[in-house]
């Protein structure tokens, strides 16, 4: 026996003669003897009251637990002994089963109808609702109607198989159980369905339960079934035996078994609460508030035990999941008491369930008791909690004693030894040693974990909202000082810990510190890192101690990062790195770090913190140039300011800075920045030229990278200064470098006598004159393109005139700039292009050269061409010259350089630059001439079509119309409208002139 459910009571046993039906009619029996008498017993202490109760009287009073008497005896109320008995309380009738069914009306039991049809019955259900009265007779079914009056109507009548043996109505049909199965009978139609067979060894046993469900009774099993016979996924009830008669009243299944009487639950797996003991017993019945038990001359009282005492029992003895749907079925009165007893018995039932390894399901009672979550963290004595976490009491939660009169048994016969004593909660030294490792292993952190996550939504959602009316109050003005100082503070600069003055967000700090552990501690990093990706209140302090013990490198970075703590993110993110490169780490990483990683966490930082970017970038920017220009360029980081800080922190690094910026924004860097960029060039070639020269292994022709950088960058950008770049360089080496910033300077002589008498490289100065000659091509205002070849020209034929007071030249005309003055500078990127071999003999093409006598046979260069030519003072450079001539005779000026060249020269020498020349010159001679006859042509057709144009023709016919009277023309005079096509008669022309006239002389229209 588990508990208690039901007192076992004597009521009467002196019956004298043999008990055929039983009913209770308030606190009164109504016994059917085998005599055919009707007997009416009472209790004691009612004695003097022997009348049956009113109808109202009797739906209030109940059954008691004390002896009964005999009242009284209405003899002859039966001719043959009774098959049962029924009150129909809301009808005030007493309906009875023996020879037929018969009616009385109740109190006095006056006979108000007598069904004859229902002689020889054996079985009957009655509709209350409907007031429909169904019995079996043979194999025959009738349904009769009660008129609301004396009598009974007639309704249908329906034949089956086979005798019935039980049947109860269920909804519009009746559930038939016939000698060997189950049918529905539609009592519409008399449509049968078969439902199941049958058991073999006891009788079919129909049993209806509150819900309108049925409870078929196989043997010793009970199957539950619907209204239309279809099986439940309830389950089965497993009797100890076949029942004979099945009692419900909730929540407990009574069945009245060979031996004694059967309790079970209707829950499921509806387990056996207790037996009754009681031999030969015949009938079992309901009353209001109990079970009657009859036997063959006496009458058992079973009495529910209070529910509070049941729950007490229950509790005690182990059994919470009974206790528990006991609680369900408390009064609604009690709603407090009743909170309060589920809330004991669910904190308890976790209890025993977590001691026994069951602990998910120790965490599902925990959280339907809605008991903090501090009294359970307090099970996980490795979990560290924040400070402020204020642990409940025990008994708070674990007194269930509650109200002592409501859950007193009175005289239900227990002792009080089965009254509620409380488990140990406090574990002996010895216990907790032993049960400490239980509890901290995967299966209860993982249970841990399930509850956290289902209370965290809540406790999140409060934080927040508490949260958000704090800024609302402080944007308001309210409480801007109070929540200054109680909420917590983050700082990318340092962490500050100070007490967040809210209960919820308390509550959230232990649940996410406490939840981020339990994770970690289970090998769940990645749900760790979710935890702290999103909104989290986890505790920084101890978290940050955890993660460090455990090397969660990457959960620590993650907390740092949504705590806003960025310096301690990338002071511990480079460490990482640095680890992760080293041969020899000193910690054990669980993963690899890479450089990159910190350029990442660097990026969103971009807009807030530029100069905790700028700090933190320089560890990257040697290992991840490209990467960490990319970074600054899309933080929007000025281009000035990142310079100034690497100039400042990381001057090896500014160059490397400068030239990716350039390479990858060569519009975006300003003018200062590449002035930077090549004056950090030029300082490192200095320092080269310094230590070889002292070395006396200086070689002009010698390049190494950094000068190679710095003859790209003088070429191709034009942001620097020259003439300070000028005042620099050496008087005695870097003639190349020289050169580009004389030319920078427009100097183009002082720049190709450096290519030529010290560098000694022709193609140098053959292309510097081919950028020259590009670049002012591209300027329209530029009329001569071809005097910078002449200026070559000139030099290659008298060197000792150029290279004479070389050096004077450019020392004067570097002391010669002003810094105030705005600096020349061609402002174009040279570049050589490759040139075209288009033919210009298209006549289309042709149109665009023009060709005048001094551009070939005259005119004057810049050079001075009257300048003498020193022949016998140097060697003239003849085959430079000659090979400028032939390689770029459609660039020079024939004319001019022939008159450069020396009288001794040979004609034979300039056929490669007089022979394409002259076939040029020849040939757009032709193709001017060709144009000029086309234009010519062109233009006598145009006169032509002016004169095709002017010439008008009109023709009048029979039919032409005079546009003013719309008369015929005739022969008449006739004028023409100048668009050609208007004809009108002369005198009607005339006449309109005439009106027109008239009316802008009126004086009428004069005053309007």
């Amino acid at each position: 026996m588990v508990h208690s459910a039901y007192d076992s009571f004597e009521l009467l046993n002196d019956s004298p003669t043999k008990i055929d039906a039983i009913e209770s009619y308030g606190s009164k029996l109504l016994l059917g003897c085998s005599d055919g008498s009707l007997r009416i017993y009472g209790p004691q202490t009612s004695g003097s009251d022997r009348s049956l109760p009113s109808d109202r009287h009797a739906q209030t009073v109940e059954l008691r637990k004390e002896p009964y008497t005999l009242e009284r005896t209405v003899n002859g109320f039966s001719k043959k002994p009774m098959v049962a008995m029924e009150v129909l309380g809301s009808r005030e009738l007493l309906l009875s089963l023996s020879e037929s069914i018969a009616f009385h009306r109740l109190p006095n039991l006056e006979t108000i109808a007598v069904i004859t049809k229902a002689k020889g019955a054996n079985v009957y259900s009655w509709d209350d609702r409907r007031g429909f009265l169904c019995f079996a007779r043979q194999k025959k079914i009738c349904i009769f109607r009660h008129d609301g009056g004396r009598g009974f109507v007639e309704v249908k009548e329906f034949g089956v198989p086979d005798t019935v043996k039980s049947m109860s109505w269920c909804g519009e049909n009746i559930c038939l159980g016939i000698r060997r199965e189950y049918m529905i009978l539609n009592a519409t139609n008399g449509a049968l369905f078969e439902v199941f067979p049958s058991g073999r060894i006891a009788p079919p046993l129909v049993v209806s339960l509150p819900s309108g469900e049925l409870l078929l009774g196989k043997d010793n099993i009970g199957v539950f079934v619907d209204q239309n016979g279809k099986l439940l996924q309830e389950g089965r009830i497993c009797w100890s035996e076949a029942p004979a008669v099945i009692v419900i009243q909730k929540p407990y299944a009574i069945a009245l078994l060979p031996r004694y009487v059967e309790i079970r639950s209707l829950r499921v797996p509806y387990p056996l609460i207790q037996t009754v003991v009681l031999r030969n017993v015949r009938r079992l019945l309901q009353s209001n508030n109990g079970i009657i038990v009859t036997l063959d001359n006496s009458v058992y009282g079973l009495f529910p035990v209070p529910l509070g005492a049941q729950i007490v029992q229950l509790t005690a003895s182990g059994n919470f999941e009974e206790a528990l749907a006991l609680c369900k079925l408390l009064p609604p009165e009690d709603s407090s008491l009743r909170a309060a007893k589920e809330q004991s018995i669910h904190i308890r039932y976790a209890h025993y369930l977590f001691e026994n390894g069951s602990y998910e399901e120790a965490m599902e009672h925990f959280l339907a008791s809605q008991i903090e979550i501090t009294y359970v963290l307090t099970l996980y004595t490795s979990i560290i909690l924040p400070k402020s976490a204020a642990v409940p009491e025990p008994e708070k939660f674990l007194d269930i004693a509650g109200d002592a009169s409501y859950l007193s048994r009175g005289s239900s016969g227990m002792s009080d030894d089965l009254e509620f004593s409380p488990p140990p909660q406090l574990l002996e030294s010895e216990e907790n040693a032993a049960l400490e490792s239980k509890k901290m292993s995967h299966n209860t952190l993982m249970a841990l974990i399930k509850f956290l996550q289902k209370k965290r939504y809540s406790i999140i959602e409060k934080a927040t909202a508490e949260g958000t009316e704090e800024v609302v109050s402080d944007a308001v003005g309210d409480n801007f000082v109070s929540y200054d100082l109680n909420r917590s503070k983050k700082s990318s600069k340092g962490r500050v810990n100070i007490t967040i003055g809210s209960g919820a967000r308390e509550m959230a700090a232990i649940l996410d510190t406490a939840l981020l552990q339990a994770l970690l501690l289970t090998g769940q990093s990645s749900a760790a890192l979710e935890l702290l990706k999103g909104l989290n209140y986890c505790d920084v302090k101890i978290c940050e101690e955890f993660l460090q013990k455990r090397n969660q490198y990457v959960a620590l970075l993650e907390l740092y990062k949504c705590n806003a703590m960025h310096r301690e993110a990338l002071k511990l993110l480079h460490q990482l790195v640095e680890e992760s490169i080293s041969e020899q780490p000193k910690t054990e990483l669980i993963q690899k770090f890479k450089p990159e990683m910190i350029i990442e966490y660097l990026k969103p930082l971009c807009g807030t913190d530029p100069m905790l970017v700028l700090e933190f970038s320089l560890l990257v920017l040697v290992s991840c140039p490209t990467q960490t220009i990319e970074l600054f360029l899309s933080g929007n980081i000025p281009a000035d300011l990142v310079n100034s800080y690497l100039k400042q922190h990381a001057p090896s690094m500014q160059a490397t800075y400068l030239e990716l910026m350039l390479a990858m924004n060569e519009n975006g860097i300003s003018g200062n920045l590449q002035n930077e960029m090549v004056q950090i060039y030029l300082s490192e070639v200095l320092d080269w030229y310094a230590d070889l020269s002292a070395q006396q292994k200086w070689d002009e022709k010698a390049y190494f990278p950094t000068r190679k950088k710095l003859l790209s960058a003088l070429e191709s950008i034009s942001g620097y200064n020259p003439e300070v770049l000028l005042k620099r360089l050496p008087a005695d080496a870097l003639y190349e470098e020289r050169a580009i910033l004389l030319g920078k300077m427009n100097q183009h002589e002082l720049a190709l006598s450096l290519y030529v008498h010290k560098l000694h490289v022709p193609e140098l100065a053959l292309s510097y004159c081919d950028r020259v000659y590009e670049s002012l091509l591209r300027q329209p205002s530029v009329k001569s393109y071809s005097n910078i070849y002449l200026t070559l020209l000139q030099i290659y034929l008298n060197p000792r005139r150029t290279t004479k007071n070389f050096e004077k030249r450019i020392t004067n005309l570097v002391s010669s700039q002003n810094t105030g003055s705005p600096r020349v500078s061609s402002g174009t990127s040279f570049k050589t292009k490759s040139r075209s071999g288009k033919k210009i003999a298209e006549i289309e093409g042709a149109e665009d050269i023009r060709i005048s006598p001094s551009s070939t046979d005259s005119g004057r260069s810049d050079v001075d061409a009257d300048d003498p030519i020193d022949e016998g003072g140097s060697t003239i450079m003849l085959d430079g010259v000659l090979d400028l001539l032939s390689r770029r005779w459609d660039r020079i000026n024939g004319a001019q350089a022939l008159k450069l060249l020396p009288k001794e020269t040979k004609l034979q020498n300039l056929l490669p630059f007089l022979g394409p020349l002259l076939r040029k010159s020849s040939e757009a001679y032709r193709n001017f001439s060709i144009i000029k006859s086309l234009r010519e042509s062109e233009n006598l057709q145009a006169k032509d079509e002016l004169y095709n144009q002017r010439r008008t023709l009109v023709k009048i016919t029979s039919e032409s119309m005079c546009s003013l009277c719309n008369k015929k023309i005739g022969t008449s005079v006739f004028a023409v409208y100048p668009n050609g096509k208007t004809l009108v008669h002369f005198v009607c022309f005339r006449d309109s002139q005439s009106m027109k006239a008239v009316v802008r002389s009126s004086p009428l229209r004069k005053r309007l």
